[in-house]
């Protein structure tokens, strides 16, 4: 019966440190996405230590790849040190990945307070005769989110390019796709986005953070079933005598 526990354990042991493989990869494209859209957005939020969770997350991935190599030859060499090592390795990404959870919930909350701060200045700097990497940054976000100004398309009449083009229109990355004819004109609203963009940022940000708190969340619920199974397979091999008889092929007197 003891036997069968422990080869039960050692078999879901083996299984998780597969999983932890897939998970390296899960964790690491989910840092990469962070920083891809961070790259996108970056001139809306100027905290560069938003991206700690990423860089800690891509670090843990990293780090999970070589945890499932010891736990593979751990569990199927029988090595006592092998699964203490791993078990330890596991409590410290663990606990990694709590710190990370911590950092995500702390760094959404500041993301609406970050973006409504630099907003003003991008869209007071944008040129759209001209456009510089501010500017690039607006007419991306207003095409890929379908929004116009910061909180509607009337907030592009304060700024500098809409006084010094004096054509009373918005930038053409406001016009619907559904309106084939939009020039950016005031006079047709209906043709442009009515939502402002601020609020769509936000959500946008606080969801890429919320990727990588449910993606700590859900590993670290894996590593502490690895760590049990781990533990599972020491402590029996230490007490059961009919074990060590199993794995020196030795026999009963």
């Amino acid at each position: 019966m003891g036997q069968c526990g422990i080869t039960s354990s050692k078999t879901v042991l083996v299984f998780l440190n597969l999983i932890f493989w897939g998970a390296a990869g899960i964790l690491c494209y989910v840092g990469a996405y962070v920083f891809i859209t961070y790259d996108d957005y970056d001139h809306f939020f100027e905290d560069v230590y938003t991206l700690i969770p990423a860089v800690v997350i891509i670090a843990v991935g990293a780090l999970l790849f070589i945890i499932g190599l010891i736990g593979c030859c751990a569990t199927i060499r029988e090595s006592r040190c092998g699964l203490a090592t791993f078990v330890i390795i596991l409590l410290l990404v663990f606990v990694t990945e709590v710190v990370v959870v911590v950092l995500g919930y702390i760094y959404r909350a500041k993301v609406e307070n970050e973006v409504d701060r630099s907003i003003q200045k991008v869209y007071k700097t944008y040129n759209g005769t001209n456009p510089d990497a501010a500017s690039r940054a607006i007419d991306y976000v207003q095409r890929q989110l379908h929004c116009c100004g910061i909180h509607n398309y009337s907030d592009w009449e304060n700024t500098d390019w809409f006084k010094e083009t004096k054509n009373q229109s918005v930038p053409l990355s406001c016009c619907r796709e559904t309106a084939g004819s939009c020039n950016g004109s005031l006079a047709h609203p209906s043709d442009l986005y009515a939502e402002g963009c601020e609020a769509l940022v936000v959500k946008k940000l606080q969801e890429i953070m919320m990727h990588v708190i449910w993606a700590a969340l859900a590993f670290a619920a894996i590593q502490l079933l690895g760590m049990l199974c781990a533990c599972i397979v020491l402590c029996r091999r230490s007490r059961d005598p009919a074990y060590e008889l199993l794995i020196t092929g030795g026999t009963y007197a």
